[in-house]
């Protein structure tokens, strides 16, 4: 959505110079200045200022003199903390130092200082420095290193959320271009290591046959099942995460610092929550964008990193709840909630805890599926906001330079599809509605945009009412006589389609021009065209893509090629033909083997003679002889005889395919590696997908490959 992008940036841009801030340090060197601050800050008998805090330490000269003594205890660099305190004061407090304040105030403390024991507890304000006994500065330092440790081992954990993913995105890269570049040694690879991983981790359902069917729990809680390898890696990364936030955790007893042990962890987990929360955020983003380039790296496809994008975000949330209890225990428990509250990084911290509730509730199955469009616009408004309370919440500590590569995968995003849509252009297109159910779509397109067989666009139909919608759908576009266009077939659902439904059903020849815009091609051809045999699967509407990517398959091979191309299309009746048929007609010069699957052959009515302008791709002319057979049926049998005679060159069955069956007598009938492909009815991919895994370890020994190119995005 660009009104979203726009007023992503419009949000950034003002963030960007609210609240006060400091930059973001690397605590190490440092660790003794600030367990100095903390034992001044905590003084008990004895105050130097009314408000004992960093701005008191910076300007007063007996607090300044205090730190330099604590600060030279045990020999530390003098010269290093001369110069942090400098760099301390200013960027936190807006308080300059003077160069030699080092030097100035230790001449102070030698001078005037008094030992803490000597410090009568009656005394709120005292006027000269004071000397810390060495146990206490011992105690505080040892503190003061476990608590600003736990921001240098979080920063590390939070950098190693990047390497958990970066080792199973590399598995899958080795894995992907493995079969790319060496796909004659992975027809061959049916070793018992790589079998097995095959069929019981890599390929399979997490159980039974569902992966792409959603699992039904009172409706309102249906849910999509991951994979069983995608669940695999989800439930490392939900170990993994509770890992690093279990180890190097522990306070001291009594902590001074904080009072006591249950104190200080609750500051550590607080802390630790947070900053690992916030360096997942990039991954977040990425893994939900269009344009993640990992796509292409790696050959997982949007739906799976989708998957791993919205249990991140579980992970994340679950994290950003914990940061936010701990801090509002300790600020209660501290009586600082009150006074804490009314500062705006804490506000913006509440707000993206809150919206970030929302974004995890409002993107459940069921408010996707069936108001899809109002869920993403809520979910990109929701999406703004957690990112600029984030930004603003962590803006006054520096952590804002979490955010920096955040805004930037998402920017980018947003970016290469504006790109995208101005390079393709906004054409006119003829809208024609060609079935019951179905609206084709005849796009001209640029020379130098490529099609990708298998793949989809983005589409925006650039009307009052929805122009700012885009919807996902597959193209044909492999016919050597209609490379200056793309061809797209829409099923008519809800929202858009339905709305273009409905206009159609009312305009003269159900056909309409209209200017649209184009962002794509997305996706990725699959595997299948290195393997000895690629069975493709089709039903009902998924036909465009799978014959795009087996006729694209069967153009390029040359007269030599061994291999065989199968297609398997399903459909309801012989009605369905109707909108498909001038691509049907083209397979009759491909090497590809189809083989039609009717399951309910007793149409109420059909006219042959509209496939007469079987060589036309005049839809709307085939539409209108449509209209016309609905009132004159004709002899039904003779129609389907004379379907069956124009499309000699496919088989025609009657009935449901024993899917079972038919993928046993494929792989024994094969002369090497199998690969089987389908996208249709969550259904039948499901069953095509269980099937195959389930013949992987086939006792002809031959290499059986599947794969899925049902996009399931909601």
């Amino acid at each position: 959505m660009n009104l979203g992008y726009s007023l992503y940036l419009l949000f950034i841009l003002v963030v960007g110079v609210l609240g006060e801030k400091h930059d973001f340090e690397w605590y190490n060197k440092s660790i003794p200045f600030h367990a100095c601050a903390y034992e001044i800050k905590n003084a008990e008998n004895f105050k130097f200022c009314p408000t004992m805090d960093g701005v008191c330490i910076c300007s007063n000269e007996n607090a300044l003199a205090t730190l330099a003594g604590c600060l030279a205890y045990k020999d530390e660099n003098t010269t290093y903390f001369a110069h942090y305190g400098i760099s301390y004061c200013h960027v936190r407090f807006k308080i300059n130092l003077e160069s030699d304040w080092f030097d100035t105030a230790f001449k102070r403390f030698t001078n005037k200082a008094v030992n803490q024991s000597e410090i009568e507890s009656r005394y709120k304000l005292i006027q000269t420095p004071v000397i810390f006994s060495s146990k206490d500065m011992d105690f505080y330092d040892e503190s003061a290193a476990v608590f600003f440790d736990n921001y240098n081992i979080s920063t590390f954990f939070g950098l190693s959320v990047f390497g958990f993913w970066l080792v199973f995105l590399l598995i899958n890269t080795i894995s992907y271009w493995t079969k790319v570049l060496f796909p004659r040694a992975t027809r061959r690879s049916v070793g018992l290591l790589a079998t097995f991983y095959r069929k019981h981790i890599s390929m399979p359902a997490l159980y039974g046959k569902r992966r792409t069917q959603e699992v039904s729990c009172f409706k309102v809680f249906d849910s999509l099942v991951p994979s069983r390898f995608e669940m695999m890696v989800i439930s490392l990364f939900y170990i993994f995460i509770l890992i690093i936030h279990a180890v190097r955790v522990h306070g001291l007893k009594d902590d001074p610092i904080f009072g006591s042990k249950y104190m200080a962890e609750l500051r550590y987990v607080g802390d630790r929550t947070g900053i690992v929360a916030t360096f997942m955020m990039p991954l977040l983003f990425l893994f939900a964008g269009r344009n993640n380039f990992l796509q292409w790296v790696t050959g997982i496809n949007y739906s799976s990193f989708l998957c791993y994008h919205r249990h991140i975000a579980r992970i994340m949330f679950m994290l950003v709840v914990i940061h936010s209890v701990n801090y509002t225990i300790l600020l209660v428990r501290t009586d600082q909630f009150i006074v804490t509250l009314k500062k705006q990084c804490l506000r913006w911290g509440i707000t993206a805890t809150i919206v970030g509730g929302t974004l995890i509730i409002q993107s459940i199955l069921y408010l996707r599926r069936n108001w899809y469009e109002l869920f993403l616009l809520i979910h990109i408004v929701m999406a703004i906001f957690y990112v600029v309370g984030t930004w603003v919440h962590l803006n006054q500590f520096g952590y804002e330079i979490y955010l920096y590569s955040t805004i930037g995968v998402w920017g980018l995003d947003r970016i290469i599809r504006l790109f995208r849509l101005l390079s393709f252009g906004f054409p006119k297109v003829n809208v024609m509605l060609v079935g019951d159910d179905v609206i084709k779509l005849e796009i001209p397109k640029p020379k130098n945009w490529k099609p990708i067989p298998g793949g989809h666009a983005f589409v925006h139909f650039l009307k009052p009412t929805y122009f700012w919608q885009s919807h996902p759908f597959t193209f044909t576009n492999s016919t050597k006589d209609n490379k200056d266009r793309v061809t797209m077939y829409l099923r008519v659902k809800g929202g858009v389609t339905h709305s273009l439904y409905q206009l159609l059903n009312t305009t003269p020849g159900k056909m309409v021009k209209m200017r649209v815009g184009i962002e794509g091609p997305y996706g990725e051809s699959t595997p299948a065209k290195y393997a000895d045999k690629a069975i493709f699967f089709a039903g009902g509407n998924g036909i465009p893509g799978i014959y795009s990517e087996v006729s694209d398959i069967a153009l390029r091979s040359s007269p030599q090629r061994k291999s065989i191309l199968k297609l398997y299309w399903i459909i309801r009746d012989y009605d369905s033909i109707l909108w498909f048929f001038d691509e049907l007609l083209k397979l009759k010069d491909m090497n590809i083997e189809t083989t039609i699957y009717v399951t309910r052959p007793n149409i109420k009515s059909f006219r042959v003679d509209l496939f007469n302008q079987s060589q036309s791709s005049q839809c709307s002319s085939i539409k209108s002889g449509y209209e016309e057979t609905k009132s004159n049926t004709g002899d039904i049998e003779l129609a389907i005889a004379e379907l069956k005679l124009k499309l000699l060159h496919i088989k025609f069955e009657e009935g449901r395919p024993n899917v079972e069956q038919l993928i046993e007598n494929e792989i024994k009938q094969s002369p090497g590696s199998t690969a089987f492909v389908a996208c249709g009815h969550p259904i039948m991919v499901d069953e095509v997908r269980y099937y195959s895994c389930k013949n992987i370890d086939n006792s002809y020994n031959k290499r059986v490959d599947y794969y899925d190119q049902l996009q399931i995005w909601a």
